[in-house]
């Protein structure tokens, strides 16, 4: 059994477990009690907004622990409200006033989370998941490698089904198909597994190069260049989102430019293909804003 965390405020994760690849964004992990637990502190925000968001769309729950009430902690509450991350532990350090946090969550998912000291976070999180999500076959990648001897290593999340050993999947939205040659799990080698494990698979059929983070592994998927979203905008963003405008769109953990191509129905037109199944929660953003950096959000129609 799995259960995948976003981290969010300060970096708590070497009191929950063993750090594992790092880059901009930082991976811990554990296994406690029959259940694996990972979780994903974004190491590259608030330099860049797109960390944050990834380490949320490759998460089931959150634990929040702010170490100031700024704007960056602002931020990531309107991300864990806008992705539906309904399930979490909020702590703060006791410089942190907890009335004005508590002000700041009011009305969004944060608000349902379990409260916890600094020293009760871990378990704290021991009373949350595991989840199963049964389905189709189906991984989101977040890093890809080559290993010497081995070949492409692609590493990401189950989001559902069981991934198993020898499985042909295709990598979209290039549509390149893979074998799966083997899979490990916490540094384990297993013959399958289940969402929402964390996985490392090393495959044949693609180069590191033509993978990148937020592609998805499955037999199929909805993969287009534009997508029409119904759509919310950020109340904290000072700006119009008009047509023949710019921004980043966040879907799932996919980030790239798009362009704005109707503002009713909001319609944007993609830098290059996605994977875009309706129902997804996009996010849009202008990560060179001086202030909130969140447009708004909308799913897919």
């Amino acid at each position: 059994m799995h259960a995948n965390f976003a981290l969010l405020g300060m970096d708590v994760g070497p009191d929950l477990g063993k750090r594992g690849p790092a880059s901009d964004l930082l991976y811990y992990d554990k296994r406690e009690g029959g259940v694996t637990r990972t979780w994903v502190h974004p190491a590259g925000f608030p330099d860049k907004v797109q960390p944050m968001v990834q380490a949320i769309a490759t998460s089931e729950f959150a634990v929040f622990y702010p170490g100031s009430l700024d704007r960056f902690a602002g931020e990531q509450i309107l991300a864990l409200d806008m992705m539906g991350v309904k399930t979490g532990v909020l702590s703060h350090p006791p410089e942190v006033d907890a009335g004005r946090l508590e002000s700041m969550i009011r009305g969004t998912v944060l608000e349902g989370y379990s409260r916890a000291e600094p020293d009760g976070i871990r378990e704290a999180v021991l009373g949350i998941g595991p989840v199963t999500a049964p389905g189709p076959p189906r991984a989101v990648i977040t890093q890809s490698f080559d290993v010497r001897g081995v070949g492409t290593v692609l590493l990401g999340n189950v989001t559902s089904g069981v991934i198993r050993q020898y499985d042909k999947m295709v990598v979209h939205p290039a549509g390149t198909e893979v074998l799966v040659k083997s899979i490990q799990v916490h540094d384990e080698p297993v013959p399958e597994a289940p969402a929402p494990a964390r996985v490392g698979l090393a495959v044949k059929g693609v180069s590191p190069d033509e993978v990148s983070r937020g592609d998805v592994l499955a037999a199929e998927a909805a993969v287009s260049g534009a997508v029409k979203l119904d759509y919310e905008p950020c109340r904290f963003y000072k700006g119009d989102l008009a047509a023949g405008s710019g921004c980043v769109a966040c879907i799932g953990a996919q980030a790239m430019g798009a362009q704005v191509s109707s503002v009713s129905p909001v319609s944007l037109d993609l830098s290059r293909p996605a994977v875009c199944e309706p129902g997804q929660v996009v996010l849009l953003l202008r990560p060179e804003s001086d202030g909130a950096r969140i447009i708004g959000s909308g799913r897919i129609r």
